[in-house]
C-alpha cells in the first residue's frame, strides 16, 4: 500500500476538490486506509517501514479531520487555491458584520444573567446556527464560483460565528456545572 504524503487530501480519499463533499465515500476510504496503514500491521517490519507507517496513518487522520469538518475543509479549499486566511492579523469586515457580532455578545452577556440563562443560550444557539448555515452556503457558492476574495471573507465570518458558538458551548458548561 502506498500513500502519496504530498497529495491533497481530497485525492488521498478519493474525492473531487469541492466544499460538498460525499461524507460515506470520506468515512469508508478512511477506514479502509486506517485498515491498511495502522502501525500494528508494521510491527515486525523494518523500522523505516514502521516509521512510514505512522507517518502515513498520521496523514491520514489529518486528512480526515480536516475534510470531515466543514470550516476546516473551507479553509483546506483556500489553502489550496493560494488563499490565506490570517486570523490574527485581519480584522476588515462588513459594518453589518460586525453590528451583528456585537448584538450576538450583548445576547450572550445578557444570557448569564437572565432569570432562565439555559433558555437564552439556547435561542443564541439557534442563531448562530443559522448564521454559520448561510457563511457555508455563501462559501459554496463562492468557492465554485472561483471567487477566492469572497470565500475568504465568508470563511473569516464563518471563524467568527464558529468562536462564538464555542464560548455559547463554554457559558452553558459553566451554567451546568
Amino acid at each position: 500500500m502506498q500513500v502519496d504524503l504530498s497529495s491533497s487530501f481530497f485525492d488521498l480519499f478519493g474525492l473531487p476538490v469541492q466544499f460538498a463533499i460525499d461524507e460515506s465515500t470520506l468515512i469508508a476510504r478512511f477506514q479502509d486506509l486506517q485498515r491498511q496503514l495502522h502501525p500494528d500491521r508494521f510491527a515486525s517490519k523494518p523500522a523505516a517501514e514502521r516509521r512510514w507507517s505512522m507517518q502515513a496513518a498520521s496523514h491520514v487522520n489529518e486528512g480526515y479531520q480536516t475534510l470531515k469538518h466543514d470550516l476546516k475543509r473551507a479553509i483546506y479549499l483556500l489553502t489550496l487555491n493560494g488563499v490565506s486566511v490570517d486570523e490574527e492579523t485581519d480584522t476588515q469586515m462588513s459594518p453589518m458584520f460586525l453590528m451583528e457580532q456585537m448584538e450576538y455578545r450583548e445576547a450572550l452577556e445578557a444570557a448569564e444573567a437572565a432569570a432562565d440563562p439555559l433558555e437564552k443560550l439556547d435561542a443564541v444557539r439557534g442563531q448562530l446556527k443559522a448564521g454559520v448555515r448561510e457563511q457555508m452556503q455563501n462559501f459554496d457558492q463562492a468557492a465554485g464560483a472561483g471567487n477566492w476574495d469572497e470565500a475568504r471573507t465568508t470563511v473569516r465570518q464563518w471563524q467568527f460565528l464558529d468562536k462564538l458558538a464555542r464560548e455559547v458551548k463554554s457559558m452553558e458548561e459553566r451554567l451546568d456545572a
